[in-house]
């Protein structure tokens, strides 16, 4: 299992085919130069004025040392202002332990669930019933933000999986989301 981010970015209206244009060009292959693994990118289909995208590290301190280099270095020196310019809010991140996510080709749509459930043995009755090796299933990782320049939630227990499942009886988010072809 690796370190997850599941970002989810607010950005300026009309402003999405920006960032993802950039992102595409520059980011993601910036980004796996030091380490980080890009996983799917997305156009959130209802709401036009947002991006999400997951990213994953082998453990905690790796993620870490790939964040220092990626901001501290030069793909992100050149090109932070452009990016930032896109985006209202950058904070709606989660931190998760998971196998990471990457729609499969020709994907159109996915679903991605954001669960609160109320603990873990009622969650690991549903997942059980509802959720296979399929769904990707991500779960909080509770380990202190040691990159505290990129904030993370905090103080909620989550469960993140991809693809249809019935709806869990807690409060969940459904993300319909449009894979980002590069």
């Amino acid at each position: 299992m690796s370190i997850v981010e599941l970002r989810q970015y607010t950005l300026r209206p009309g402003a999405r085919e920006t960032l993802i244009e950039l992102f595409e060009r520059e980011f993601v292959t910036g980004q796996q130069a030091v380490g980080i693994t890009v996983g799917g990118r997305f156009r959130d289909l209802d709401d036009p004025n947002r991006f999400v995208w997951l990213r994953a590290f082998p453990d905690m301190a790796r993620r870490r040392r790939s964040l220092e280099a990626f901001y501290g270095g030069p793909v992100w020196q050149e090109h932070r202002d452009a990016a930032n310019a896109t985006m209202t809010d950058s904070d709606d991140v989660l931190l998760l332990r998971g196998p990471g996510f990457t729609p499969g080709p020709g994907a159109a749509e996915v679903l991605a669930t954001v669960c609160h459930p109320p603990g873990a043995t009622a969650f690991d009755v549903y997942a059980a019933r509802h959720l296979g090796p399929g769904h990707a299933l991500h779960r909080t990782e509770h380990a202190e933000n040691d990159f505290p320049r990129l904030p993370v939630r905090t103080g909620e227990d989550v469960r993140v999986w991809f693809g249809p499942a019935q709806p869990p009886p807690w409060p969940t988010r459904i993300l319909r989301l449009e894979p980002v072809t590069a």
